[in-house]
């Protein structure tokens, strides 16, 4: 599936960001919210993730360079990334990476992968989405886990296991009762089971992550189905 990029109001930038790339011989996507923003036809958000098989910090910082050699590059090296400011957008760089977890932390080891990789360690389908950005295949749609059919069917889903995906990283639990509230999903029933079964993982979560969720579940249009599932899934006496 091809995306028209053309009109969108940031096509300069990912033109200039994929000659960029080229000139490294590296690959770049852009991923995660903004895709799935873009193809929901909602408001697009003002930081966009882009992904590389290469380095992340060498790419950002090529790309600024090109932008504006002025330009501050923020560098998180423990994670591969790298982000800046340009026009109102918060761009991210990252290289495409492995993750695993230790059983008392949401911290993961990384190690360098692929983009197929990096779209199996988001926490959900329609977060697992990427346009590339490269020449020979600029605007392709790049859905490995019928992301687009679970936006069409308004599911939440996980790319792996929903049992490894929330202990992994138990702040997905409230990510996916955020994303059932704020764009008005079901959460598939599989999830929904696992999220009851690894509720007591939330505990390893600082209260600080979790309220940032819980008050995007209060800001969205009915907080109450938000609050059903954290009663239903046993998270809301926990937090």
């Amino acid at each position: 599936m091809l995306i028209n990029l053309t009109q969108n109001k940031n096509f300069k930038l990912f033109k200039l960001i994929s000659e960029v790339a080229e000139n490294n011989n590296q690959s770049v996507f852009v991923v995660g919210g903004y895709v799935r923003d873009l193809l929901m036809k909602r408001q697009a958000p003002t930081d966009i993730d882009f992904v590389t098989e290469g380095s992340g910090i060498n790419l950002a910082k090529a790309v600024a360079k090109e932008i504006n050699p002025k330009l501050t590059v923020s560098v998180f090296k423990n994670y591969g990334t790298a982000m800046f400011k340009h026009q109102g957008l918060d761009l991210e760089f990252v290289g495409a990476r492995k993750e695993s977890y230790a059983e008392d932390s949401r911290k993961p080891s990384v190690e360098t992968g692929t983009l197929e990789d990096d779209q199996k360690r988001r926490d959900f389908t329609i977060n697992a989405l990427a346009i590339s950005l490269n020449k020979a295949n600029f605007g392709e749609l790049i859905d490995p886990f019928a992301g687009i059919s679970d936006i069409e069917n308004k599911i939440i889903r996980t790319p792996l296991e929903p049992s490894q995906t929330y202990s992994d990283d138990p702040l997905r639990m409230m990510r996916a009762i955020r994303f059932a509230s704020t764009l008005n999903f079901n959460i598939e029933e599989k999830s929904l089971k696992s999220i009851q079964t690894e509720a007591e993982r939330i505990k390893i979560v600082s209260m600080e992550r979790i309220m940032v969720e819980f008050n995007k579940i209060m800001l969205s249009e009915k907080p109450s189905v938000g609050l059903k599932l954290l009663e239903q899934t046993g998270l809301l006496p926990l937090i």
